[in-house]
């Protein structure tokens, strides 16, 4: 059974994306740590980081550093937090999250309701940015 991020990847489930490529792609957390927060994930089911091969984590750590300036031009945030935890989807995930204190990477802190308009509006900006830096084709 494919993962929940494999069905947001094939357009099973709606997905709020600021990257897509071959190796990898980026959408929002529908539960933000704070605006703007970004999930990279790559195509390939692998519930383990360190399964991934050389190539992928390489690839989707080099596209977490992009989409984190995108989002330190965005936000403005004191800094842009990078994380795998991989606890509750079993399937790779970077979380890109912009933030002013270690407090701001609780999970308990998730904004559980967030606005899909708000969602949207985060996108938009992390994308802005992206055409800014000169990269519009990571749209998909």
């Amino acid at each position: 059974m494919p993962t929940l991020f494999t069905r947001i990847i094939d357009g099973d489930i709606p997905g709020t994306f600021v990257w897509s490529d071959d190796l990898c792609v980026g959408f929002m957390s529908i539960a933000p740590l704070s605006p703007g927060h970004t999930l990279i994930v790559p195509r390939r089911e692998v519930d383990h980081w360190l399964d991934l091969t050389s190539e992928e984590l390489t690839h989707v750590t080099g596209v977490s550093q992009t989409v984190g300036r995108a989002i330190q031009s965005a936000f403005d945030p004191v800094k842009v937090g990078m994380m795998i935890a991989g606890l509750e989807v079993p399937h790779v995930h970077i979380h890109v999250v912009a933030i002013k204190t270690e407090a701001d990477l609780d999970f308990a802190n998730a904004d559980t309701s967030a606005a899909l308009e708000d969602i949207a509006n985060a996108a938009d900006r992390i994308r802005q940015q992206l055409v800014a830096m000169g990269m519009s084709e990571v749209f998909g």
